[in-house]
């Protein structure tokens, strides 16, 4: 059935192809059911859903999730009910605990990035990973599939290095310190990240306060082939296409299966051409990797997997038990991080961290000898070197390189949590951070989020200041300071825990 074309002003986060009742009944397409489109040679899929107000008989609606399908308005467009993909039965395969081939596991990432499956599918894979996740050999063919079925980068500049934290840290800029450290080097580092998730800051909203973020690949290779470096936006490229369809519905379910998360970041460290990668996997109470026997086997699962796809791949477990450096939140980040490159000092947490990783990148790539690696990070760092090439990095992706930590503006509505009593602190809750850090209005409100004035270990006295929220608006102060006040992120103990009297 030819129907007119015309694209909605709807944004449901998928593909959904809208049919009035009647031409429905003629096709016999039913809700939900996978709608082929044929628009002279080209081929496209979606979900159907019937609408007799937004399309007339004769007409079809398609979501904005079709932009960048080249559709015009008013075009002629053959709507077909589809037949259900081989690639279902390789998902009830899964789900009942077999084992994947890699043809079947490339069917399957196929037809998630043509849209051939929908998310009701998508969430029975998801699902049966979960439950019986991947061997290595699934993995593998899994991450070659993720990434070749997206834009892949080559970069004349060898050789490529790259580092990846798996996150669940507050305040975790290191890697904007890591890669002017590594590109000052002569190393070359492009280095995509994401924007937060359920964190309050991505490597990505912090760079954003600084320069642009969002570049095509031809952009980030002539910008990486002119200053060995770059900090941008993985989600506004081409790569690994399935990996983005996926996540939402890991959110959605709150599951994150570990084969997945493997693929998900190493098909787009295959895809960026990295040689020699880094995976950071910070662990303690609060992040997602709680124990040393969790991060261990982690990193085994990492580097076999790297060796599979002729990467070289090293492991950093750090520690991952309280914030890095004193602030959380893109702004608040962007002011620390810069005071940081432009002194060549700054919190302990955030140096070490920082030169430790670019340390052992430096010993990777050969321009360190071995167990010399930290020490020259750190001599980058505090001869200037790391915040000229920073300067670099911010120009070409134009932004002011000449831009001061107090240019960058914060939420000026502001209110400081205090000791109640003296004593040490003994604890500080990671996810109570990041969650008053949100409520604020991070990463949205670029200049929203935390400055935290205690770290574990210190003593303080009644009245100490604890930690400043920061915020763009006073409603969304309030709803911060609630929240901190119920979460009680800090705690303060003094010496004697407990009293225990006879019985």
């Amino acid at each position: 059935m030819k129907l007119k074309g015309k694209i909605l002003d709807v944004s449901p986060g998928k593909r959904l192809v809208f049919v009035n009742p009647e031409d429905a009944e003629k096709a016999k397409i039913h809700p939900t059911d996978l709608v082929k489109l044929e628009i002279g040679k080209r081929v496209l899929y979606g979900e159907a859903a019937i609408d007799s107000i937004n399309v007339q008989p004769g007409e079809v609606g398609l979501s904005r999730e079709f932009y960048g399908t080249n559709l015009s308005q008013g075009e002629l467009i053959e709507v077909l009910p589809a037949p259900t993909p081989e690639s279902v039965r390789y998902i009830k395969k899964k789900m009942h605990g077999e084992k994947l081939k890699k043809v079947e596991i490339e069917s399957i990432i196929k037809d998630i990035v043509d849209r051939k499956l929908r998310d009701v599918e998508i969430s029975a894979f998801v699902t049966a990973l979960e439950i019986h996740d991947l061997d290595m050999d699934e993995t593998a063919s899994l991450t070659m599939a993720m990434a070749e079925t997206g834009d892949m980068l080559d970069i004349d500049r060898k050789p490529i290095m790259d580092v990846h934290s798996i996150g669940g840290v507050p305040g975790n800029k290191t890697n904007m310190i890591v890669v002017p450290i590594v590109a000052a080097a002569g190393l070359t580092i492009p280095k995509t990240s994401s924007r937060a998730i359920t964190s309050a800051a991505g490597t990505a909203d912090v760079m954003e306060v600084l320069a642009n973020v969002s570049f095509s690949l031809d952009e980030i290779k002539r910008i990486v082939e002119k200053v060995g470096g770059c900090l941008v936006w993985g989600g506004a490229l081409n790569l690994a296409p399935a990996d983005d369809l996926t996540i939402h519905v890991e959110r959605a379910l709150s599951v994150d299966p570990t084969g997945l998360m493997l693929a998900s970041i190493m098909s787009k460290k295959y895809a960026m051409g990295a040689q020699y990668v880094l995976i950071d996997i910070p662990t303690g109470k609060g992040v997602k990797v709680e124990t040393m026997e969790e991060a261990r086997f982690l990193a085994k699962s990492f580097i076999e997997l790297g060796k599979r796809l002729g990467q070289y791949v090293e492991v950093a477990i750090t520690y991952g038990g309280q914030p890095v450096g004193h602030t959380v939140g893109p702004a608040l980040e962007a002011r620390e991080l810069m005071e940081t490159l432009i002194s060549g000092k700054g919190p302990g947490s955030l140096v070490e961290k920082a030169t430790g990783l670019a340390g052992i990148l430096l010993e990777m790539g050969g321009v360190a000898p071995a167990g010399m690696g930290k020490k020259m990070a750190r001599e980058i760092l505090e001869s200037g070197r790391a915040y000229e090439k920073m300067k670099e990095i911010i120009e070409a992706q134009g932004g002011n390189p000449e831009v001061k930590p107090e240019d960058i503006p914060i939420g000026d509505k502001t209110y400081t949590f205090h000791a109640p009593a003296s004593g040490y602190v003994t604890g500080i809750n990671n996810r109570a951070i990041t969650a008053i850090a949100r409520q604020a209005g991070a990463p949205e409100d670029k200049g929203a989020g935390l400055r935290l004035y205690v770290k574990v270990g210190e003593k303080v006295k009644e009245g100490d200041p604890l930690f400043t929220i920061h915020a763009e608006s006073e409603a969304r102060l309030d709803q911060a300071i609630v929240l901190a006040r119920r979460m009680d992120p800090i705690r303060i103990e003094g010496m004697v825990l407990q009293r225990v009297g006879n019985i």
